[in-house]
């Protein structure tokens, strides 16, 4: 015997009853943000070496490069900082460009102290 489902969609919908058009999509975009909301905030506090590496490649390196760079982010335990933040501080600290310090970074002419010392004042 199948299962009949009781059609309660008049029910369901009656809290949307006297809304318009344009009250409809607005509380629709209300809900899209209460749904993505906690990712976009997940997203603040969590990374992973894949994307820190996609990260380097937008910045312009190269995936052979975004990987060695990362591979010395994780030794440093900067991850969580951001590899590309990481480079961008050194580029910065040291007033070279960016891609340069990437590849000093990469072919580890930084040692990981020198690394974490970008972020000793507490900055993030």
């Amino acid at each position: 015997m199948p299962i009949k489902r009781e059609d309660d969609f008049e029910e369901r919908r009656s809290h949307l009853e006297g809304l318009s058009d344009k009250e409809l999509k607005a509380r629709f975009w209300e809900l899209a943000e209460d749904l993505v909301d906690p990712l976009i905030d997940l997203s603040k506090t969590h990374t992973s070496a894949s994307i820190e590496r996609s990260v380097l490649l937008r910045m312009g390196f190269n995936s052979l490069d975004a990987k060695a760079i990362v591979n010395q982010v994780v030794q440093a335990d900067l991850l969580g900082k951001g590899a590309g933040h990481v480079v961008y501080k050194m580029a910065k600290q040291e007033d070279r460009p960016i891609k340069e310090v990437g590849l000093d970074i990469g072919n580890e002419k930084y040692d990981k102290e020198e690394l974490k010392k970008l972020f000793d004042g507490g900055e993030s």
